[in-house]
């Protein structure tokens, strides 16, 4: 198979970039600086020769299990070193250790619900459910980026789909209860 020129790479590159920064943001846990970092150290994989698309799946497909691959040796890496940072930091008084006053916000309370809902998903079908939803890729591409059958992305799929209806209906309807227990005056 006759590789990629490197102008046509980066024309690729280009084109699936919001796409690929969403699959990198999904797999770096929405966190957004993670996901910028993860991205960029992918492409200067695939332009320094590191990666390489040999054809045998579509290019997003292909880029998309990169970019996975990569976000997973990050987090093996971030993790390590914060665990020797925490060492650190216990050995610090109270004082002189730092609050990250960073945090994510949501847009909306639905999505706040709707992403705490994908959080309590086990990992294969949180990843299956963004890379249909919001990649619009096919269950076989899908199979391919997370590297498992296309049978078990099948099984992710359905149980992801349920389970987060679940959870959305159950809290909702546990969230009303609560609110008529400790007030009962509340009008719904």
């Amino acid at each position: 198979m006759q590789l990629m020129e490197i102008s046509e790479i980066r024309c690729r590159l280009e084109e699936h970039h919001s796409s690929s920064f969403g699959w990198a943001l999904n797999c770096c846990g929405r966190n957004r600086a993670e996901a910028e970092e993860v991205l960029q150290i992918v492409y200067l994989k695939i332009l320094e020769g590191k990666a390489r698309y040999r054809g045998e799946a579509g290019f997003k497909t292909w880029l998309f299990a990169v970019i996975r691959k990569t976000a997973a040796y990050e987090r093996r890496k971030r993790l390590l070193r914060s665990i020797i940072i925490d060492a650190r930091k216990e050995r610090l008084p109270k004082s002189h250790q730092v609050v990250d006053p960073v945090g994510e916000l949501e847009h909306s309370e639905t999505q706040t619900r709707f992403r705490q809902a994908l959080d309590q998903l086990p990992r294969r079908q949180r990843e299956t459910l963004h890379l249909v939803l919001y990649e619009e890729l096919s269950l076989q591409e899908a199979a391919e980026v997370i590297g498992i059958s296309v049978g078990a992305v099948r099984q992710h799929y359905a149980r992801a789909k349920k389970r987060v209806r679940h959870l959305l209906t159950h809290e909702k309807n546990h969230g009303l209860e609560w609110r008529r227990e400790k007030n009962p005056g509340i009008v719904s």
